[in-house]
């Protein structure tokens, strides 16, 4: 086994004063008020990174979390801290969260560095955070390990199980075709976030959380617990305990995070229909330890992959029900020859040694939440990657959550400069649109917005809405919201504000999507798009100074993970 990970190596990480006799005298001094000992410093202090937030609906049930992992850690010898770091939570931050998601990575690598700790948990919930905690704790590469909030429990309303947010956007759009009430809208705003937790549908948050257990990174069970059951705080305890014993054992986060665990992580993501923001994800985690993850390997897994979890928003049940199916474990015991068992996790144990030690719930209802492998729910993965020349770097959809009949689909455009644009216009009765065209939302990625918002799930017409029309072929250089769903392809790369293809498109022309074959293409002669290249002017909206100044300079496009320039390791593999 290597060497541990020690008190000892991790007192290095102190104020510098050029005298580190002086360093640890003081340090003593302050540390006193704390109430522990001396002798206690000398276990192994274990930080709680706490993403908790007031303003962070998601989080605000993190206290009692935080309680039982500290529990944890003292019954297993260790001496708990925890620190704050950056909470970001989706629906209350503007423009987007995703603008601040290398900002709370660069915040937890920091203080995991910085702080005298010998190992850390992780606590996150709401979309970005997870992905976040875990690109800094690769960085940082300290023992670490993450739980999740959890989702909330499911929402009701006359009779129908709501789900934030894909009901969110479902009813408000039928809201604006009329077809529901003012009242009645308001009625089910009450209904569709009941609980503490993150959004209950296997959205980015779920998802998120799915794929950090199937990496070995989270418990086994830890993704789906809902966020007021009792066994969450019970987890939140193990927790605690096994933090311990990985510093004991000096387990670091590029042990358990290799290539082949990202590959499980993608196969899972692919069996239960996740959010397309995984993508971007993981390969920015991947990243962080100079793993590559070219999207071609997404689509390559998504072919090899069964469909087995029928979610919303690609399917009919929520996170509570995935739970009591058997939760990730479920998925990954059915999927077992598809895996590399011998990854190491959290447990101390590999996959396979997990799984040995697993047995799904048996009740034939569980199987139509979680399918056997041998009736799965359809035969491929739940995201596609697509290339052509409106998106040579590449560009996802999700098939299942789309309309079988646009999968295949020529139309011609109708073009969104920018999110304003689209704001200002989609319901305009003027606006030259019909059933066929393919909307067009551009200037909307990592630079052009800035921060790569969730506007790809462009909204229908009114006017479209009117002919009981629901969905459209929808195209950006943004994202969409796990919970989203339609016939909606995004993260074109790269994208229109660095001189992608989209910056090339104009009203009228024809587009043509062929999900079976993997194509994106603009119907346009080359030598009409050298000329239109050659005219093009960059959008003039780069910030002159902060966050956004620092973002706009070093973001990677979507196809390398979003994150900055200087913060990727150096390829190993």
């Amino acid at each position: 086994m290597e060497e541990a990970h020690t008190p000892e190596k991790a007192a290095k990480a102190s104020t510098s004063y050029g005298d580190p006799g002086f360093s640890a005298f003081l340090r003593r001094a302050f540390s006193r008020h704390l109430g522990f000992d001396d002798a206690d410093f000398e276990k192994p202090v274990i930080g709680i990174c706490n993403t908790y937030s007031e303003i962070n609906r998601c989080h605000t049930h993190f206290g009692p979390m935080v309680e039982a992992v500290k529990r944890g850690v003292l019954m297993e010898g260790g001496i708990p801290l925890e620190f704050p770091t950056i909470s970001l939570g989706e629906v209350f931050t503007s423009p987007t969260a995703m603008l601040y998601r290398n900002l709370a990575a660069m915040d937890t690598e920091e203080m995991i560095r910085a702080q005298p700790i010998d190992g850390v948990v992780l606590l996150s919930g709401c979309d970005k955070t997870t992905p976040a905690q875990l690109m800094g704790a690769a960085s940082a590469d300290v023992p670490a390990i993450l739980l999740t909030g959890g989702p909330m429990l499911n929402g009701e309303y006359e009779g129908r199980t709501l789900g934030a947010c894909t009901d969110c956007r479902f009813f408000w759009q039928e809201y604006r075709a009329g077809r529901v009430s003012d009242e009645e809208l308001e009625e089910i705003n009450q209904a569709l976030a009941p609980s503490a937790g993150h959004c209950m549908v296997m959205g980015s948050a779920s998802t998120m959380a799915a794929c950090a257990e199937a990496m070995g990174m989270m418990l086994p069970g830890a993704a789906a617990i809902p966020a007021p059951d009792n066994r969450r705080l019970r987890l939140a305890e193990e927790t605690g305990r096994q933090i311990v014993r990985l510093v004991r054992a000096g387990i670091r986060p590029s042990q358990i995070l290799t290539y082949e665990a990202f590959v499980n992580a993608i196969r899972v993501l692919q069996a239960i229909g996740g959010s397309t923001n995984a993508v971007i994800h993981l390969v920015a985690i991947a990243g962080r330890l100079g793993i590559e993850l070219p999207l071609s390997l997404f689509d390559e897994i998504g072919r090899t992959t069964p469909f087995l979890a029928n979610l919303r928003p690609a399917g009919r049940f929520q996170m509570e029900d995935f739970h009591k199916a058997g939760g990730v474990p479920a998925v990954m015991s059915e999927l077992r020859d598809l895996l590399h068992l011998s990854c190491r996790t959290v447990t101390g144990r590999t996959v396979g040694e997990n799984l040995a030690a697993y047995r799904r719930p048996r009740h034939e209802k569980y199987y139509e939440v979680i399918a056997a492998r041998e009736r799965p729910f359809a035969e491929t993965g739940g995201i596609a990657v697509l290339t052509g020349n409106l998106a040579p770097r590449g560009a996802v959809i999700k098939p299942k959550a789309a309309s079988k009949h646009l999968l295949k689909h020529r139309g011609p455009a109708v073009v969104f400069d920018s999110v304003a644009d689209l704001e200002a216009r989609i319901d305009d009765p003027d606006l030259p649109v019909t059933p066929d065209s393919v909307l067009v939302l551009r200037n909307a990625g990592p630079v052009g917005a800035p921060g790569m918002p969730e506007a790809g799930m462009i909204p229908i017409p009114k006017k479209i809405l009117a002919q009981g029309v629901n969905d459209m072929v929808r195209i950006s250089d943004c994202r969409m919201s796990g919970t989203a769903f339609g016939t909606v392809v995004l993260h074109a790369a790269p994208e229109a504000a660095v001189g992608g293809p989209l910056a090339l498109v104009r009203d009228g022309d024809w587009i043509e999507l062929d999900v079976e074959n993997r194509r994106l293409d603009l119907l346009v002669p080359e030598d009409e798009l050298a000329a239109r290249r050659a005219a093009w002017q960059p959008p003039q909206n780069r910030a002159t100074r902060g966050w956004t100044r620092l973002y706009q300079e070093h973001v990677l496009q979507a196809d390398l993970g979003c994150d900055f320039d200087f913060l990727r390791a150096v390829p190993r593999r």
